[in-house]
């Protein structure tokens, strides 16, 4: 996949796609659905997005709400056979084109798309004005095809980050999943800690979720991938998900812990899927009472993940 993180200078050869455009965070079953209506046998598939995503942009101070980083994205999106990414930046000179500029500029000056597919509740330009009825029309008029996707849903839920983060933040992560199409996952840089872990007996792969929107912190059975480094394969393990209680107070982190694994994974990246919650964050009395829930949680753990 070939990342472009401009509409300026695209090369020739990265023009003429028939992308899928919106915000992708999370990249859900309705995502997935807009991306397949954007397949065509006489064009490569692209993706149109933006980074930062424009709530960071205007809400800079707001609270975290990504459910995947740019980087966890594009991997996404490569494994659903996207060709061309356009990444475009979101910063004051994109929120200022009216929707007519942005169609002209953007996407027929820049990227040269043949096909555009948004969804139903899709809005561009700036203050949000443009519609994507209104993208319909410009296409028609300046050259290109678009195809509004209506909104997938089961029953009365409609698929969308909004839901699937008030699933995260109660625990919920099949329920999560089932919109997703996919387990939540928290990709990350393996960082040095204070080790307490491998003084426990329960040593852990440290990532920090700076930026994310936080699941409900506690205790998780989760799948891994170490995708680099000479340790690079698939896991099954143990995670914590918070601040920590025990020790003070700490920064929300994710500590992993891999089972019946040894090896060092400093710098390398992982992907940890968060399969189920077992139970909430607390504080113990003293290590002990702490070493004896880890090896219940890690029981339970791996009877949970031995069933999938």
């Amino acid at each position: 996949m070939q990342t472009h993180y401009h509409w300026h200078d695209i090369p020739q050869a990265a023009k003429g796609a028939s992308v899928a455009m919106g915000n992708f965070d999370g990249v859900h079953r309705g995502h997935q659905r807009v991306i397949d209506l954007a397949r065509r046998d006489t064009a490569p598939l692209g993706i149109v997005c933006f980074e930062p995503h424009p709530r960071e942009f205007f809400a800079p101070d707001a609270p975290p709400f990504r459910l995947m980083s740019a980087r966890t994205r594009a991997n996404r999106l490569a494994r659903l056979g996207v060709s061309q990414l356009y990444q475009l930046p979101f910063g004051a000179d994109l929120s200022s084109f009216s929707a007519r500029d942005f169609a002209q500029s953007v996407l027929v000056d820049g990227l040269g798309v043949r096909h555009v597919v948004v969804g139903a509740d899709f809005c561009f330009g700036k203050g949000r004005t443009g519609t994507a009825r209104d993208l319909a029309d410009l296409g028609a008029s300046l050259g290109f095809d678009v195809t509004i996707a209506p909104l997938l849903a089961d029953g009365d839920r409609v698929f969308s980050s909004t839901a699937i983060r008030q699933a995260l933040s109660e625990g919920r992560t099949r329920a999560a999943a089932d919109m997703l199409g996919h387990w939540h996952r928290v990709d990350g840089e393996v960082l040095h800690g204070e080790k307490r872990g491998r003084e426990l007996g329960y040593p852990t792969a440290n990532m920090s979720i700076t930026g994310l929107h936080p699941p409900r912190f506690g205790v998780y059975a989760v799948l891994v991938s170490v995708l680099d480094g000479p340790h690079k394969g698939e896991y099954h393990g143990v995670a914590s998900m918070g601040v920590r209680p025990m020790f003070g107070e700490n920064l929300p982190n994710l500590e992993t812990h891999i089972f019946d694994f040894k090896g060092d994974l400093y710098g390398s990246t992982l992907s940890v899927a968060l399969v189920a919650h077992l139970r909430d964050e607390m504080r113990f009395d003293g290590l002990d009472g702490l070493i004896a829930q880890m090896d219940a949680d890690s029981l339970e753990a791996r009877a949970i993940l031995a069933a999938l």
